[in-house]
Parts: structure tokens; sequence; C-alpha cells
């Protein structure tokens, strides 16, 4: 019995030229990604307008290849280059156009804007379709790697150091090449030299002002919580005709020099931050999700906080969310987004809130626990002001519980998607407000990629 094969021939050229269409299917992504882009005004895009130089890749077309390409974990603007040659969906998206990586790159850093009004317009969309229902929101924050190495951090008073040697050394290399001009000399190699060290007097510049803003703005709230307890120590004396017990609040160190905060050379914007006492720190920024927890798990609101901590995110998480979508009924929060001022005014706009106020004992929570208990737990605070107690007691009822637990499968899942699905774990882009951009890209293609299931599905 004779083995058959299928003709392999590589050699016969197409009598007629492919349609690319042919090759994509109906229900790919890039269909859906090229007519929700279509919707988008021009005028939001950065071009140029004046119609000099070379001719322009279109505006939609660019946003498209980028959203289509970040929704499918290519990220970088060398590998989105190289997939509109290799990516069947890619080429027919680019209309078999090939935008080099620093068209792309550029692009990327130049249109937040337009991202912008592209994640409100995905999400009217959404409305039409009768897809997104904006009735209870899970908020939640991760930390995404930054640009920039941890090992690029200098504090104020090594920065200082490093610009002192630093202004010695082109001294020293500036009198070299004096040297050898008068002697006639070979001296190619000290301009460059010069030039590098100048460009590093020009990061330890960058980084001194940076920890001098941080600290004075630190020092600022340090003398504001000093003076308050100060203020709050002498009215008692007032009250009682007695010095209250304990010390007398001491003030605070004023200076860049009395911090051990540090500044990163390659990105300054970036916080060292880490997600627990068990994990380590990383170079990131915290990025921040509203996700409607009803049913569609797509993204309402978004932004990025340079805080470690979720604790300052809580108003704005819901100012996040874009007008023209509404507001939401009920926003769930966890342990990490607790303020009681906050949660207060907040719930005096209309929106009821959902706060877990205090962390569960993870332990406590299992009857068969393979890991040792924790000898040395701090004991948990007790709760005393009354709005966290009255929150408190709404969580603990079958409506709050029911509700809160809707955080787990929608503003986690969305985090996990865009993370492990897509890929999405490291800006590529340095500085805030473009890392601000990229983020909201990432969550327009998380939630076109997340439209496309609901209405193939």
């Amino acid at each position: 019995m004779s083995t058959r094969f299928v003709n392999i021939d590589r050699e016969t050229p197409m009598l007629l030229p492919p349609d690319l269409r042919d090759w994509v299917p109906e229900d790919d992504l890039v269909h859906f990604v090229l007519e929700a882009v279509r919707r988008l005004p021009l005028e939001g895009f950065q071009i140029n307008h004046r119609g000099s130089g070379d001719r322009q890749f279109p505006p939609h077309m660019m946003l498209s290849l980028l959203i289509y390409c970040y929704a499918n974990g290519i990220f970088s603007s060398r590998k989105i280059e190289r997939a509109t040659y290799r990516d069947v969906a890619v080429r027919f998206l680019a209309g078999n156009t090939h935008p080099d990586h620093d068209t792309i790159c550029k692009f990327r850093r130049e249109n937040p804007e337009a991202f912008s009004s592209a994640f409100v317009s995905v999400l009217e969309l959404a409305k039409e379709l009768k897809l997104l229902k904006l009735g209870d929101v899970a908020f939640d924050g991760t930390h995404i790697k930054a640009n920039a190495s941890i090992d690029q951090n200098v504090t104020y008073e090594r920065a200082m150091e490093i610009r002192k040697q630093l202004e010695l050394d082109v001294a020293e290399l500036l009198e070299k090449a004096e040297t050898a001009d008068k002697n006639d000399e070979d001296s190619q190699k000290l301009p460059k030299e010069i030039a590098r060290r100048g460009k590093l007097i020009s990061k330890m510049d960058r980084a001194i002002e940076e920890l001098r803003k941080r600290a004075s703005e630190r020092d600022a709230k340090a003398q504001a919580e000093y003076e308050e307890k100060l203020e709050k120590r002498q009215r008692k004396e007032e009250q009682t005709g007695k010095k209250p017990p304990g010390r007398a609040p001491k003030p605070p160190k004023t200076g860049p020099e009395n911090s051990e905060v540090q500044a990163n050379l390659t990105d300054p914007d970036a916080r060292i931050m880490r997600k627990n006492k068990r994990s380590g720190f990383t170079q990131s920024y915290n990025a921040q999700a509203a996700v409607d927890a009803d049913g569609s798990q797509l993204i309402v609101g978004e932004h990025v906080s340079q805080s470690a901590s979720d604790s300052t995110e809580l108003e704005n998480g819901i100012n996040s969310i874009p007008k023209e979508i509404g507001r939401p009924e009920a926003g769930l929060f966890d342990a990490g987004f607790v303020d009681a001022d906050a949660i207060e005014r907040v719930e005096e706009c209309g929106i009821e809130l959902f706060v877990s106020v205090h962390r569960e004992d993870a332990h406590s929570e299992r009857n068969y626990d393979y890991r040792p208990k924790q000898q040395s737990a701090r004991p948990t605070k007790p709760v005393k002001d009354p709005r966290l107690l009255e929150m408190r007691e709404k969580l603990r009822t079958e409506e709050g519980k029911a509700r809160y637990a809707k955080r787990n499968h929608t503003v986690e899942t969305a985090f996990g998607i865009i993370k492990e699905v897509m890929g999405f774990r490291g800006f590529l882009l340095r500085g805030m407000e473009k890392v601000k951009g990229e983020w909201t890209l990432v969550c327009l293609s998380y939630n076109l990629k997340r439209l496309h299931r609901l209405k193939f599905s």
C-alpha cells in the first residue's frame, strides 16, 4: 500500500493575485477592530495637516494596528513591524503596507488623546450593543513594571557626590584636550568622553531636582501633621489645665538629605514598589482599573498612580469612569482602598460603596491549611470610626456578601487576562504621561478583545 502525501509546490506562481480577505476568517478580531476604530473622528490624532514631507500612514490604520497587536500579545514596535510581513491578519489590516518600527513608536508616543477617545467610543459601542450596563463596578490596582531598572535608583546625597565627581572628571578631560591641542596630539576620543559625562551630569541634575521636589511635598505634609498634633495637645491642655500624658510631638526633619527616597535615572516618574511583604521590590507603576461586574467584564475606567498603595485611589477610581457612559450604581473595593473621608464624599454623590474594612486572615478560612501558623502576626487594629463600622456591618449582610463577592471574578480576571493571555507585564514607554497613554491602549485592546468574544460567543 503506497503512502499518499499532499503535494507542496513552492515554485509555481499564482495565476491571480491573492485576496487577503479570503485568508482571514469572517469572525476574526481584526474585522471588529477595524469597524470600531473607523467611528473615531480624525481630529483626535496628531497628524501633519500641512501636507509637506512624505505621505503619512492613515491614523485609523495605525491605531487599529496597535490595538490588534496589543490584543494578541505583540507590544514591541519592531515585532509589530515584523508582523506586517509575517502575520496574514496584520498584513490585511495594514493593507499590505509596512510602517517601520520608528513610525509605530512615534505614533504610540504622540497619540494618548486618541487612545482615550477610542476607549470612550468603544464603551459607547458596548452600550449600543446592550452589552454594558453600569450597575456594580469592581475596582482594583496592579503593579506593572516600568521600563527602567531598579538598580538605576540614586539617593539625594549619592546624586550630589556623583555630580561633583563628574564635574571634576569633565574638568580633567578638558585640560587633557587643551594639552593635546597644544602638542598637536590625536584627541578624537576626548570629545566623546566629555559628552558622555555631560549627559550623566544632566541625569544627575534631573534626579536632584526630582528629589528636592518630592522632599518639599513630603516636608509640607509632615509639617501640617506636626502642627495639627501640636494644636490638639494645646487644646487638651487648656481644657484640663494639665499637660497631656506622653511626649510632646517633635518637629519633623526637613530637606532631601533627611530622606531615603530615591529617584530613578532612567524613568524618574517610576517608583519602587512591592505587592506585599512576601514579594520583592520592583520599579513599577500602579495601574488601576474599574471593571463592570454585571456580566460584561469590560474595563469602564482606568488610570495610573505613582503610589504603591491603593489607599488614595478610591475617588480617583470613581472619577476615571468617563462621564459619557454615566455613573455606576455601586463600587466594590477591597481593604486596600479604605478611606473613611473618601467613602463619605463618594456616597454623598449618590454612589453606593461596598468596601472591605480590614483584611481577613486567610489562615482562618482553611480547615486543612498546609502552611505553618504565623507566630508573630500583628493583631488587627480595631475599627473605631463609626462610618467604617457601618460599612463593616453592611458587608456582613447577605446582600453585602453577594455584591462584594463579584470583585474576585471580575477585576481580578481582567488583570489576569491582561497579564497572562495578552502577556502585558511591563510598560514600553517612559514618563508618567506616556505610561498613562500606554495603559489606556492596553485597556482599549482588552475591551475590544472582550467585546468581540461577547458578540461571537
